[in-house]
């Protein structure tokens, strides 16, 4: 039995030469693909004003946490928990009874001290007028000057003792350093303290309050600039808020810190907000908002003609015999429905803002609406 092989082969060469020949004449008649109708807008140059945000955290401009210096217990507390308070007013007492005897102590310990530099005195008085008649051993005289000497130290360290003593006699009270607010106490009445590690209590300044945040290190220029040329007071260069709501007073920029964070390339910078109504509390989170306008004649587009791909932005220009191009963009801060390009675009070239997912690489767009169906002949 005889395979013809070759005639099979030619065969199926055949009919696949042919079918590629009716594919190619169904694409001849079919015509190139209809153009895809888009809206087209202007790219535009504007003098861009929006605001640079940052996280930030609201702190006491002044804060002390109050320990006592001496050991004891609490025989008072002389102020109601989270009330305001001013500098100098009595906020604990720790019992003194200990303290006043030491300090009792002392005085009458001064003046046995010094009744014996009285007596020293008078001896080495009397040892002198006897040298003046040779009457005297020579080393008396010196014994009774030494004794002397010994006496007056004695006195002294009395009364330096005195005033150490007279000292925790003081620190059994403890005073408010500064005019603010004090929080919660800590111990009540009875309570045994520490000197140095018992934490009584907080004070606080409420107004002005402090509000802390991070700047890169590339905008430490910007912000140096604005520390050395402060803004007048009734500017609106930063703002604080609070998701949707905006707080009302603006803030003055205080101080930036010595030296930027080696890890995270940062430099804290912190403001000043009023708190006349004590809207704001320490410790609250917020945003501030930096007002920007540096980007004078800005490239702005509407942000629904950007596409994003694999982290990357792109816009679609009207490219040369009406076809689309895929141009990678740089994109700014949002200001409303529109975006700042920082790099990519230039004014007055055209982008499509609207039919942009229909679109691809050399697609070709018009902006005439598809016409009607031509209505059917009798």
């Amino acid at each position: 039995m005889l395979l013809h092989f070759p005639s099979k082969y030619a065969a199926i060469t055949a009919l696949v030469f042919l079918a590629a020949c009716g594919n190619k004449n169904q694409q001849q008649q079919q015509g190139p693909p209809p153009a895809v109708q888009v809206t087209l807008d202007t790219v535009k140059l504007t003098d861009a004003v929006y605001f640079d945000e940052y996280p930030a955290t609201i702190v006491p401009v002044n804060m002390v946490e109050l320990r006592p210096q001496v050991s004891g217990f609490i025989t008072g507390v002389h102020f109601q928990d989270g009330a305001r308070v001013s500098k100098g007013q009595l906020l604990y007492s720790v019992d003194q009874q200990l303290y006043s005897a030491n300090y009792q102590q002392a005085v009458a310990n001064l003046a046995v001290q010094e009744a014996n530099m009285n007596r020293a005195q008078k001896d080495a008085n009397r040892y002198h007028e006897l040298d003046k008649n040779d009457a005297v051993a020579k080393q008396l005289v010196d014994n009774a000057d030494a004794a002397l000497e010994v006496s007056k130290k004695q006195v002294e360290a009395s009364r330096a003792n005195i005033q150490a003593v007279q000292t925790n006699v003081k620190y059994t009270k403890v005073y408010a350093p500064f005019t603010g607010v004090i929080g919660i106490s800590l111990v009540k009445v009875g309570a045994a303290v520490t000197a140095g590690q018992t934490l009584l209590n907080t004070v606080s300044t409420d107004n002005p309050l402090a509000v802390d945040f991070n700047v890169d290190q590339k905008e430490i220029f910007r912000f140096t600039s604005m520390l050395n040329n402060p803004a007048p007071t009734a500017d609106s260069t930063f703002r604080l808020s609070f998701g949707t709501e905006t707080y009302a007073y603006p803030g003055k920029i205080l101080l930036l810190d010595r030296a930027v964070n080696v890890q995270t390339g940062t430099l804290k910078m912190r403001l000043s907000f009023p708190n006349p109504e004590n809207l704001l509390r320490a410790g609250m989170n917020a945003t501030v908002k930096v007002k920007n306008n540096a980007a004078q004649q800005a490239v702005t587009i509407p942000f629904k003609a950007v596409s994003e791909q694999l982290g990357e932005y792109f816009v679609y220009t009207l490219g040369d015999s009406s076809k689309a191009s895929q141009r990678k963009i740089t994109l700014g801060n949002q200001i409303g429905s529109n975006v700042i390009v920082k790099s990519g675009l230039k004014g007055g070239e055209q982008i499509v803002v609207q039919g942009v997912q229909n679109l691809r690489e050399g697609s070709v767009i018009t902006t005439k609406p598809p016409a009607p169906p031509a209505a059917p002949q009798k």
